[in-house]
């Protein structure tokens, strides 16, 4: 299994005036390769109900690159344009599918930048990375070693909003391995004013990353509104709140990452609620605090983490009554406002809102276990596999 585990290892660098060029220059021509073969897709279907497949966009590719406008696309390597001819495809295959939205046209304002190189296209010796048409490596900051004997297969180059350049190496890591079982399982209930609750009474606190910098980011956003569009003083002021909504979502990043590693080593079994963020981000009271606890973001992680280390996700369907149901006995109660956090059960119990909530799920996930019912198994990863075996419930998609 553990040959077989597919990571990214990501690095910041800091690019030469000629390799920012070049890279700026890549950037812009993979999003005018996205957007001309979307379009020419779009056309196809609209027109003449015709669904044109990657070898047939490869091949608009080769003619754009001799007549037209955008013969400038020959000044760059070919294999990231390439590229986004691959990830276009894999956006309609699940648009077709049913999985995901019809692609959409890429901004020339969008905050994250990337190009993405395989084998042919960079060049990886001693510690030092080559990308096509340079002809010096990166001064990649290598913040951690890769796994040992290592070969990425793919390097990705990025630049996000506030300006900082990454790299991103995906290569197989041969030091994951399943952990030891434990036996140990847990029901986690999700919050606002506690990040997580957990069956076995712990509250773990929100840190509210966002607001800690609201106030600094709202001064940044009236200055940049005062500035005027085009001008080099919109754009610095741009970069300032851009650093900003940065180191929030570093922060962020960081506690989610130390709290699914801790919740999957200590347990074999972690049971969870299927939430629709999307859906709950349109209150207009919650959004913004729903947003930074980053709910979605902890289940991608913990269900990945899971996959990798031999433990179980289990997530319970979205309508199970977990705060309403007594974890004691059984007793279902009618309603139960948001504002009540403590309530005692017909049977004398004593309810702690989000624990009795937890241990609820916590009941319930190792009950469908058996069942298979009322369950969604986890998520499939990129590779097409799933870490659990429950049938899907009938809300499954």
């Amino acid at each position: 299994m553990s040959t077989h585990v597919k990571r990214a290892f990501t690095y910041r660098f800091c690019p030469t005036d000629a390799q920012a060029a070049g890279l700026s220059r890549t950037f812009g021509c993979v999003r005018k390769v996205y957007t001309k073969a979307l379009a020419a897709r779009t056309q196809a279907w609209v027109t003449r109900q015709e669904r044109v497949n990657y070898h047939q966009t490869s091949a608009m590719l080769t003619a754009w690159k001799k007549t037209g406008e955008p013969a400038y696309l020959n000044e760059v390597s070919s294999v990231p344009l390439q590229q986004t001819l691959r990830h276009l495809q894999t956006a309609f295959t699940h648009f077709f599918g049913k999985r995901a939205r019809y692609p959409r046209f890429e901004s020339r304002k969008k905050s994250r930048r990337s190009a993405e190189y395989t084998t042919s296209a960079f060049r990886f010796r001693d510690g030092k990375l080559t990308l096509a048409k340079m002809t010096e490596p990166l001064a990649v900051v290598w913040s951690r070693p890769l796994p040992e004997g290592a070969k990425p297969s793919t390097v990705t180059v990025s630049q996000d909003a506030a300006g900082r350049w990454s790299v991103s190496l995906l290569c197989g890591d041969p030091s994951v391995q399943p952990l030891p079982a434990t036996g140990q399982a847990v029901g986690v209930d999700v919050g606002l004013e506690h990040l997580l609750t957990l069956s076995t009474g712990e509250k773990i606190a929100n840190p509210r990353h966002e607001r800690r910098d609201r106030a600094a980011l709202a001064r940044q956003q009236r200055r940049l509104a005062k500035k005027e569009k085009g001008s080099a003083n919109r754009a610095r002021a741009r970069l300032k709140v851009a650093k900003i909504h940065a180191r929030i979502a570093d922060r962020r990043r960081d506690t989610l990452h130390r709290l699914t590693t801790r919740l999957v080593r200590e347990n074999q079994t972690i049971v969870i609620e299927d939430l629709a963020v999307r859906n709950m981000v349109k209150n207009r009271k919650l959004a913004r605090a729903i947003s930074d606890a980053a709910w979605g973001d902890f289940r991608s992680m913990l269900e990945c983490k899971a996959q990798w280390y031999g433990r179980e996700v289990i997530a319970v369907e979205r309508w199970f009554p977990s705060s309403r149901l007594c974890s004691a006995c059984g007793t279902l109660r009618d309603a139960m406002p948001l504002n009540v956090r403590t309530w005692t059960c017909d049977c004398a119990t004593t309810h702690d809102r989000d624990v009795n909530a937890a241990h609820s799920l916590l009941a319930a996930g190792l009950t469908v276990t058996v069942c298979g019912a009322g369950v969604r198994p986890q998520r499939s990863t990129p590779d097409g596999q799933s870490a659990t075996k429950q049938k899907p419930s009938r809300r499954e998609p």
